[in-house]
């Protein structure tokens, strides 16, 4: 038996709500009079696969790091969000403890009104598999669009973007005091299993501080989750799968709720049994036998063969219709790399009457009509870039003089038509030179005006992403912003 340490040093990540999480392990210890002392630790999310550390079963993307930490005897505790912890605990590791959970039910936040519910075009935000197959299962016109990050950074995200609105955990709002004030939970939805609750683990062979955390257990909580992740490691369902499963006490029976669909939530399989607390033995093979035998079998074989092929992630968002292209079995991630923010242009020089004018985008359409009127607008000849630059122009500015594929063959016609005039150049703060260089050198003055901002807003990818699908350079300088260049690269233009 180890030796009880003096002060029990606590492993948490370092995210807001990690550290809530730690803390309340912290005050209820401190509070059986042990002395306490939080070590964040930053997850890594990839470690060496030829480290002996794999062989020992460390898989969750959110918790290798505090596992090995515990391992190595950096900490004696770690403190994690039960429902990212794998089914399987490493060798050497179990749980020690779970604290009285929290609401466990998903949470809508929506923007403006909830008026969007009725229409068939509406866009919510999810990074949950689980949570988007409930949605399109209950909303099949609605678009489900990518949303990762910790709890700021997605309402952040919700903030600037035209969503609808996006899903949270109950939970994770409530405990660091988030939750805005248009939102409702989703009480048809099935949660996660073990969604709200707070799992202490431990090295197996430090008996006393088993013993300690055991006095902070709560067992309602410990056998609701248990039956929860029971059912999710019977189906052999992963972070990836869209299964839900909830287990609740009340007057003295349990009542168990388990869901599994398909990724696109055209397919879903619910069971819901309730028998008396304490005789719950058996319960999850029943439920799970009935999953299998009503079309679970086919979804998890189907879920399998997804797990086999590359997966894709997309550096713009992709609609519901631009995913259905891609070949069978190719799974495909989106988000939004780079934002874009309009600069209020100068109206002097909108309003006046300008000979020659340079489009290379929509953005600078937009950009150039949030800030005058296209009928108080003088452009006499208008050169694009793009056939969609140019419908775009044409539907709502007015006719374009000569439009090209790309930039290059834009400058070979500007300077055999240009030489010794004055051009206006609506572009980015981001640009390629070619265009701008190549006019300025055959004597065609150049009037640059920074009509928006590319703000980069990158996502950090998981390691099961083998290849990522680039639109612009700008969308590749914000991927490596948080990301190696480790994985194949597929780019239009």
């Amino acid at each position: 038996m180890s030796p009880m340490p003096k002060i029990i040093r606590i492993g948490t990540r370092d995210s807001d709500l990690a550290m809530w999480q730690a803390k309340a392990v912290q005050g209820q210890l401190e509070y059986l009079g042990q002395e306490t002392q939080l070590v964040p630790i930053k997850s890594t999310g990839d470690i060496d696969t030829h480290s002996p550390i794999y062989d020992m079963g460390i898989t969750g993307v959110f918790t290798r790091s505090l596992d090995i930490a515990l391992i190595n005897n950096e900490i004696d505790i770690a403190v994690h969000s039960l429902k990212d912890v794998p089914t399987k605990l490493p060798k050497g590791i179990i749980q020690a403890a779970v604290l009285k959970r929290g609401n466990p039910r998903d949470t809508f936040v929506f923007k403006k009104n909830e008026e969007f519910f009725s229409q068939p075009n509406a866009i919510v935000a999810t990074g949950s598999p689980r949570r988007k197959a409930q949605w399109l299962n209950r909303y099949p016109t609605h678009s489900v669009v990518g949303l990762r990050g910790n709890v700021n950074t997605r309402l952040e995200k919700l903030k600037n973007n035209e969503w609808n609105g996006a899903i949270f955990a109950a939970a994770g709002l409530g405990r660091l005091g988030l939750r805005p004030e248009d939102s409702f939970n989703l009480d048809w939805m099935v949660p996660a299993p073990a969604q709200g609750a707070i799992m202490i683990a431990a090295r197996s062979e430090d008996e006393e501080v088993i013993l300690l955390c055991a006095e902070i257990n709560d067992e309602e909580t410990e056998v609701c989750t248990s039956i929860e992740r029971e059912f999710l490691n019977k189906l052999e369902g992963g972070c990836s799968a869209p299964i839900g499963a909830w287990a609740h006490i009340k007057d003295e029976e349990l009542t168990f709720t388990g869901v599994l669909l398909s990724l696109d939530g055209r397919r879903k399989i619910e069971v819901e049994k309730t028998v008396p607390y304490g005789k719950h033995q058996g319960l999850v093979d029943e439920c799970v036998e009935y999953i299998l035998d009503r079309g679970g079998k086919r979804i998890m074989m189907d879920l399998r063969d997804l797990d086999k092929t590359a997966k894709v992630y997309s550096t713009k968002t992709l609609s519901e219709e631009q995913k259905k292209r891609f070949k069978h079995g190719l799974f495909a991630e989106s988000s939004d790399f780079i934002k874009i923010s309009y600069n209020r242009l100068p109206l002097h020089i909108l309003k006046s009457p300008l000979e020659h004018v340079i489009i290379t985008s929509k953005n600078a359409v937009e950009s150039i009509l949030s800030s005058c009127p296209a009928n108080e607008l003088k452009f006499k000849n208008i050169y694009c870039v793009g056939r969609r630059t140019k419908r775009q122009i044409e539907k709502k500015i007015g006719e374009v003089a000569f439009s090209a594929n790309n930039a290059k063959d834009l400058a070979e016609y500007l300077i055999t038509n240009l030489e010794g005039k004055t051009a206006t150049y609506f572009c980015s703060d981001i640009r390629l030179d070619e265009l701008p260089d190549q006019l300025k050198e055959n004597n065609i003055e150049l009037k640059e005006i920074e009509a928006y901002e590319t703000v980069a807003d990158p996502e950090k990818l998981d390691q099961s992403i083998e290849g990522v699908l680039f639109f612009s350079p700008s969308t590749i300088e914000s991927y490596l912003q948080v990301n190696k260049p480790d994985r194949v690269a597929y780019c239009i233009g």
